[in-house]
């Protein structure tokens, strides 16, 4: 983990702070949010990795024993019986490092996320147009 005086200013600087098989996670959740949501920008918000669409569309981060993922309470709310198995909080959830990472549900959440977040941004242009 980055135990660098300095914090990391982009995606590429925070995944290189970790061992080889944490990089490789971090960098395929990369991959999946890329994937998922191509127009998302690449962003460092509250010292960890963001995608930010209209407003943040998720974080995620390494730690000593999980990858923990933030995709806000919705995005929760929205799979909690998928992330019944997994540590979950209002806004995050946490996938161990010994298991595998299911990284087919981070991309149908943060499809959901984006969806969303279109919605609210469409919803907010019409009200303004009143």
């Amino acid at each position: 983990m980055n135990t660098s005086p300095h914090p990391a200013t982009t995606i590429d600087e925070y995944i290189a702070g970790f061992p080889e098989d944490v990089r490789e996670i971090l960098e395929t959740i990369r991959l999946t949010i890329r994937a998922a949501v191509p127009d998302a920008v690449e962003a460092i918000r509250y010292g960890l990795p963001t995608f930010v669409l209209e407003g943040n569309l998720a974080h995620f981060g390494g730690f000593r024993n999980h990858i923990g993922f933030y995709p806000t309470p919705s995005g929760i709310e929205a799979f909690r019986s998928e992330l019944a198995g997994y540590a979950t909080a209002k806004g995050s959830v946490r996938f161990p490092l010994d298991r595998p990472v299911p990284y087919d549900l981070i991309g149908r959440i943060v499809l959901f996320r984006a969806d969303e977040i279109r919605r609210q941004t469409a919803a907010k242009a019409r009200k303004g147009k009143r």
